[in-house]
């Protein structure tokens, strides 16, 4: 038994911001939170959200986009969505989990229009800081009624 809040991200393909959310929430609240993240879809991981988030210390490269049925338990305190289109798409969850929606924008969708890979990173990168930013306010800001 853990004291730990078990906290889901959840978003559309698991392969970008959910992705972060995890690492970041493992890198910094690893006492406080045991976190997990999965996707509606499987998408694979995005290899740009895996370069902005080495660039600040944070290895999430031995993670593995995977889809709900593929996580152990689906026994959450929290479920985050992280997209508007896992918000939409979520599912019921057994036990209390409680649904939170904090949408952050897809980089890779920003990135389509950049017209150079450093144009591109700087989107990953605000949105990998915006996260970061919400997982530090963890697990208070989800405790607050």
């Amino acid at each position: 038994m853990t004291n730990k809040h078990r906290i889901l991200f959840l978003c559309t393909g698991n392969s970008c911001r959910s992705q972060m959310a995890e690492g970041w929430a493992r890198h910094l609240k690893s006492d406080v939170i045991a976190p997990s993240s999965a996707g509606i879809e499987q998408h694979g991981l995005n290899p740009m959200a895996v370069a902005v988030m080495a660039e600040v210390g944070v290895d999430i490269s031995h993670q593995a986009s995977k889809t709900l049925e593929q996580l152990p338990s689906l026994e959450f305190d929290y479920v985050i969505t992280v997209c508007s289109d896992a918000n939409e798409s979520c599912p019921r969850f057994p036990g209390n989990a409680t649904i939170l929606h904090m949408g952050f924008d897809d980089p890779p969708t920003l990135a389509k229009s950049a017209t150079s890979e450093s144009e591109a990173l700087a989107h990953y990168r605000r949105v990998r800081d915006e996260i970061r930013a919400f997982v530090e306010t963890l697990p208070d800001a989800v405790l607050k009624p």
